[in-house]
């Protein structure tokens, strides 16, 4: 079953959230705090998941901009949903194949390939591309 994409229920979720770039570091917490909230769903519709992806990259931006020594990066993306969605490294091996590949991704010694990534993506309901170097 193809889930379609409801442009009224998207139109309702930006008029409720109302993401614009962010300026101030309360911006920044708010739409940090909407992120978590969004992660605690059992399942995003694809509507909750086009708001995610937006305010991810708002954030990011935000947060590269301003904290510069604290860069996002792939393997800070996964640490950061790990511990939004109170998974362990555990919970990475059956996706990535062995703990020794987890324990080289988490800690940012492997970058990830198109599958894995793509596997991570369905995992936390996010874009594969969140997981890959640009």
């Amino acid at each position: 079953m193809t889930l379609t994409f409801n442009s009224e229920f998207y139109s309702q979720l930006l008029s409720e959230y109302q993401p614009r770039i962010i300026k101030t570091e309360d911006d920044n917490e708010r739409f940090l705090e909407i992120v978590e909230e969004l992660l605690s769903h059992p399942k995003l519709s694809p509507e909750e998941n086009a708001l995610l992806e937006l305010l991810v990259k708002l954030i990011e931006d935000f947060e590269d901009k301003h904290y510069q020594l604290n860069s996002s990066t792939p393997h800070s993306r996964i640490l950061h949903l790990m511990e939004a969605q109170d998974l362990t490294q555990n919970d990475l091996v059956e996706i990535l194949g062995s703990n020794e590949v987890v324990d080289k991704v988490i800690n940012g010694h492997l970058e990830l390939n198109k599958k894995q990534a793509e596997a991570l993506a369905k995992l936390f309901n996010v874009d594969a591309s969140l997981f890959t170097i640009e």
